[in-house]
């Protein structure tokens, strides 16, 4: 069976290319050869949804009869079968807790319940794995951090030390060492209780059974807690919030006056040249918003030729550029702009960057309460518990724009 993730990739796809070929035609008459493509694509499009449809309606289905199916006389009293995760899932946010009784002890056995009383269960890995996944594909945090997972959520400190300054030295013969002693710091990598916020969806949506509700429910309860997660990483003060890259690194260029929105090649130099080396041959990279990336895109050299030509490692034609004087880069839209003061671009080793995600923290709940029923609706609201900070300020330093 065909993963229906890959079906639909495959269908949005095939409908850009006809909506390409609609454009690229636009008033001109087409011929029996474009119009023949137009409706194999259309076509194709018309079988995978018609897939999609069956594969979610037999998903439903093992789902809602898995019981019926079972023989109850195989099993002891006040015994449920056992049933896989994604089954639970979906029949814990199809239905909530309008199941029959060893329907819902199933579901206890395959999620960990939290709050019984409410609904709420915390996600199975499988569940979990798929939130983590989403949300990397939000800022870029996730993508270059140093992800530690712990049991609990107690308060934890890491030891720091900073050891760029710290030489050896040459002993006469018969001579003593002189000491030099480690200083030692603390970082704190707290973890705080994140949601999703109540997402309310028509009952129809959920309960149709050509929707893929635990990936419809998944991604959308995902994608705010990354945006929210990937912010506070970025930018986060540490005050009733995780430590924040920007606010933890240290300046490592200043832009001259009237670089106020813009940045010159030379201070990308002199930024890189900032960090230690042994930093920078830890796999280094830079940081920075979308539209600094087009500011950069746009330098000249002093005989006005730009900065990226195709002889980089990739050309202007190919889009993005994969490197930045060199380094690799990753685009992360909560980075600050380029503004007065703004500290708008980040370069250094990010593995120095923790990110802490409490273990089980995970959680999913269903809402059927008045308030959504008389709508006609269910509210979804998904928790996590995470935090992050620079345990290495040294590692990652900061172009700041100028004030003028």
């Amino acid at each position: 069976m065909e993963n229906i993730t890959a079906l639909r990739e495959k269908s949005a796809h095939l409908a850009k290319q006809a909506k390409n070929l609609l454009a690229e035609k636009g008033s001109a008459t087409w011929t029996a050869e474009e119009q023949g493509q137009f409706d194999g694509y259309t076509n194709e499009i018309e079988r995978i949804q018609a897939q999609i449809k069956s594969i979610e309606k037999m998903r439903d289905l093992e789902a809602d009869k898995f019981f019926e199916n079972a023989a109850p006389a195989g099993r002891q009293a006040g015994q449920a079968d056992n049933i896989d995760a994604l089954t639970a899932v979906a029949l814990y946010l199809r239905h909530g807790n309008n199941v029959t009784a060893e329907q819902a002890i199933a579901i206890r056995n395959a999620m960990s319940t939290t709050t019984p009383a409410e609904g709420g269960y915390t996600v199975p890995a499988e569940i979990a794995t798929m939130v983590v996944d989403a949300m990397k594909a939000f800022g870029g945090m996730r993508e270059v951090a140093q992800i530690i997972s712990t049991a609990g959520g107690n308060a934890m400190n890491y030891p720091t030390s900073d050891g760029t300054s710290e030489v050896g030295e040459i002993v006469a013969e018969n001579a003593a060492a002189t000491s030099l002693d480690l200083t030692f710091g603390t970082a704190a990598v707290n973890p705080f209780k994140y949601s999703s916020k109540k997402i309310a969806l028509p009952i129809e949506l959920i309960q149709d059974s050509a929707i893929d509700v635990v990936q419809f429910v998944v991604d959308r309860l995902a994608t705010r807690l990354a945006r929210i997660t990937n912010q506070h990483y970025t930018t986060g003060t540490g005050t009733a919030q995780p430590w924040g890259l920007t606010a933890r690194a240290t300046t490592g260029k200043t832009g001259a006056t009237g670089t106020a929105t813009s940045v010159t090649h030379d201070d990308l130099i002199d930024l890189v040249h900032s960090v230690n080396s042994a930093y920078r041959a830890r796999g280094a990279r830079f940081m920075l918003k979308d539209s600094s990336v087009a500011v950069i895109r746009k330098l000249k050299d002093t005989t006005g030729r730009p900065i990226w030509n195709p002889g980089d490692a990739e050309g202007i034609a190919d889009g993005t550029p994969s490197t930045i004087a060199g380094y690799a880069y990753t685009v992360n839209d909560d980075m600050p702009a380029m503004a007065a003061n703004a500290k708008s671009i980040a370069f250094g080793d990010f593995s120095r960057f923790v990110i802490r995600d409490v273990v089980g923290s995970t959680a999913i709940r269903r809402f059927d309460d008045s308030a959504f029923a008389l709508n006609g609706q269910v509210g979804f609201c998904g928790w996590t518990r995470t935090g992050s900070n620079l345990l290495d300020t040294t590692a990652v330093k900061l172009f700041v724009n100028s004030a003028t």
